[in-house]
């Protein structure tokens, strides 16, 4: 599972690098809950919420059926 989300990551990484920003895998609960961590500039842009849910939850859910949700960490 984890290397299908990483997958995932690098399908919407170009658009993070292209504002300034990266995303980094940080873990998979058991739960079905993957924490990733928003570097460079997307960590202090005040969009980076919208990010995660229409951007990187989106993309994540739709690689990988079997995660409930993704956070930031």
């Amino acid at each position: 599972m984890k290397e299908k989300i990483e997958i995932a990551l690098a399908t919407i990484r170009p658009a993070l690098q292209a504002d300034g920003g990266d995303i980094e895998l940080v873990g998979v609960d058991t739960d079905g809950t993957v924490k990733v961590r928003l570097k460079g500039a997307c960590g202090g842009c005040p969009m980076s919420s919208m990010t995660m849910t229409q951007g990187v939850e989106r993309a994540v859910k739709k690689a990988v059926p079997e995660v409930k949700r993704v956070v930031a960490v």
